[in-house]
């Protein structure tokens, strides 16, 4: 995160590390997430700002101590590979991106592709929410410039192989593998 706060990369600031242990910034402001929920008329709003999030840190060059997580080193971009509406706090001062846990170098197009899948088989209750989950799914991909297609498959398997998928998430999953395989 600090490599990522001197580039000008929107992460909360970090005060202290000592082993895995870190003490951060505290961040006002409820997250994309919660935001979505009072006010699902911006979904598409939101999902440009995160399809930008996604821009912008694709925009960095990885550093060559951050693990590869997707494809032949090379020309590595730092991935979050974790980047959905919970994982965005919406300060004051703008978006800023949080739980860099499964961060990495590699791909753009993988860390866009996690995103779709995460948010696509996210186990959400009821029509309007999930309606609304494929408006946001469309906007991020209108709000970045990456195409997620070349690693969907990909990312597919790595999330099927989750522990702690829902039996509906699964499901979800599984039947768009299925899908993108041409079965």
């Amino acid at each position: 995160m600090t490599h990522l706060a001197a580039n000008g990369y929107p992460v909360p600031k970090v005060y202290e590390v000592t082993g895995p242990d870190m003490v951060l910034e505290r961040l006002t402001g409820p997250t994309m997430l919660e935001a979505l929920a009072q006010r699902p008329w911006q979904v598409r709003s939101f999902g440009r700002a995160l399809g930008g999030l996604h821009d912008r840190l694709h925009a960095l060059p990885a550093p060559v101590w951050l693990p590869k997580r997707f494809g032949p080193a090379g020309n590595d971009r730092v991935l979050h590979l974790d980047l959905h509406p919970g994982n965005v706090v919406l300060t004051a001062h703008g978006p800023v991106v949080i739980d860099w846990s499964n961060a990495g170098a590699g791909d753009p197009a993988a860390d866009v592709a996690m995103t779709m899948v995460t948010v696509g088989s996210a186990d959400v209750p009821g029509v309007v929410a999930r309606l609304g989950r494929g408006l946001l799914l469309r906007a991020v991909q209108r709000g970045c410039g990456t195409d997620p297609t070349p690693r969907l498959q990909e990312a597919l398997t790595i999330k099927l192989a989750d522990p702690h998928l829902t039996a509906t998430e699964a499901a979800w999953l599984r039947n768009r593998a299925a899908v993108s395989a041409g079965c």
